[in-house]
């Protein structure tokens, strides 16, 4: 809504003079985001199908470093998207120059070199997100599926299904999706994603607690799954995955700008991101250690890599099916969250570089029955539709859950959520060299760097210990 329920043409490039109602200060059409709409946004982008994988994260650790690792990395976390959403606007956080992506933050404070550098991870993690979300999301559809043919069977028939025609349902459901024009228009997504995370995380918490009572025992160790489940080896890399897993957890920080850049004003956008930052990685946080902390309670040792999926819980069915509709529903919006910054970025450079294609630029006006007009662009629905069909294939060849989920962890952690926010933070402020402030900034960009570093390797050697016994295209559960 706009002030005064003023009707606002926002189809015109040009605003019109003195026509500041329906125009913010960069000339684009008035922003309507609010507190509440950045909180769905990271919610959704946060509480993802990583919250699925750290009972099995918590058993590698311990119930010392496990619930301390997730602590630090939700503070760590929060820290740095509060020096990150500084770099929304240049100099000034109310008037100054807008920076829209991430790619144009580093740009403007770092350029050079950088910019590419983070365009690379930025996108590279984005696209690895959409491939993670379409596994997750099919293994719950089969679970689903799975859940009903042991409660048929008691329990008898090992149910095995092929996980290809779930990935491809997946896949066509956001090929419709991707047509969305922009992350403006995915608020109400945003939010039914977000309530749906929380069902199906209560779910999973409610589960581990029956589980508890009814065993009357709290499963697990201080330091972690015992040797002899593993060798002394594989429980060092299963730490190390552990903490890339913890990191999935926490991943918006790549986002971050592009959610911000759908927020009103005044009060200034980096006020109220801060804001809806600290509510979604407060409310995040509280989630994961209940449910990473009863799942291990539960388990112990055995806790499965997907809580709601590793058929740690056999009853009540119809709960699980629940929890694994709530769950795909929630991936099927934090695909949408996470690809549109992608789509956003190859259409604003193939126009640039083509600005008199029709093919490219023209927006053909339609009316979908029972709805309302839409603007549809052929180049916006030809790429994004083959976007969807590329990252289903590839997430046909990988279904490692648990490895890819670390492995995107790892590789987005340290650049994107540590490395830049920082770096250009430090600009931003002039903070003088070797400074105090300096000194401690670099000191946790150097911890984290390392941690970034093993929980790779630790989910490479997953990866290639799956591909061990992988064969193409005929994954099953």
């Amino acid at each position: 809504m706009f002030p005064n329920n003023k009707v606002c043409d926002v189809s015109i490039d040009i605003p019109p003079q003195g026509d500041s109602e329906c125009f913010d200060d960069d000339g684009r059409p008035r922003r309507s985001g609010t507190l509440w709409t950045a909180s769905a946004h990271i919610t959704t982008a946060v509480i993802g199908s990583g919250v699925l994988s750290l009972a099995w994260a918590i058993a590698q650790l311990g119930w010392i470093a496990g619930p301390v690792a997730l602590l630090l990395f939700s503070w760590v976390t929060y820290y740095t998207s509060t020096l990150l959403s500084d770099c929304y606007r240049n100099n000034d956080p109310d008037t100054g120059k807008r920076n829209y992506t991430y790619m144009d933050a580093v740009k403007s404070n770092l350029g050079g070199a950088k910019v590419k550098i983070c365009g690379v991870v930025q996108y590279l993690n984005l696209v690895g997100s959409a491939i993670g979300y379409t596994i997750a999301a099919s293994i719950s559809m089969m679970a689903i599926k799975r859940s009903n043919c042991f409660h048929k069977s008691g329990g008898k028939d090992p149910c095995h299904i092929n996980s290809n025609p779930y990935m491809i349902a997946f896949g066509i459901m956001q090929i419709v999706l991707s047509q969305i024009p922009n992350f403006d228009q995915l608020c109400w997504l945003s939010i039914v994603a977000a309530v749906m995370s929380f069902t199906y995380s209560t779910i999973g918490l409610g589960l581990g607690i029956a589980k508890v009572a009814e065993t009357g025992t709290i499963m697990g160790s201080m330091t972690g799954i015992s040797i002899g489940s593993v060798t002394e080896t594989q429980k060092m890399w299963r730490r190390f995955q552990a903490l890339g897993n913890i990191a999935f957890a926490y991943s918006f920080s790549l986002i971050l700008l592009e959610i911000q850049d759908t927020i009103r004003s005044p009060p200034s956008e980096a006020k109220t991101m801060k804001k809806a930052t600290i509510i979604s990685v407060a409310v995040s946080t509280v989630f994961y250690m209940l449910c990473g902390c009863m799942g291990y309670a539960a388990f112990g040792d055995l806790a499965p890599g997907n809580l709601l999926t590793g058929f740690g819980f056999y009853n009540p069915y119809w709960l699980l099916d629940i929890a694994n509709v709530a769950i795909v529903v929630h991936l099927v919006g934090g695909y949408q969250v996470f690809c549109q910054p992608f789509f956003a970025f190859v259409e604003k450079a193939a126009a640039e570089k083509y600005p008199d294609s029709n093919f490219i630029t023209r927006e053909i006006r339609v009316r979908v029955p029972c709805f309302c007009h839409c603007n549809i662009n052929l180049f916006r629905s030809v790429w994004r539709t083959a976007f969807v069909i590329v990252a289903t294939l590839i997430s046909m060849l990988l279904p490692f859950f648990n490895d890819v989920v670390g492995l995107l962890g790892a590789l987005g952690f340290w650049p994107l959520t540590i490395y830049f926010p920082i770096e250009m933070y430090i600009e931003q402020k002039r903070i003088r060299k070797w400074s105090k402030r300096w000194i401690c900034l670099q000191i946790l960009s150097v911890v984290c760097l390392i941690i970034t570093i093993s929980s790779a390797a630790g989910s490479i050697a997953g990866v290639i210990l799956d591909l061990k016994s992988f064969k193409p295209f005929k994954t099953s559960y």
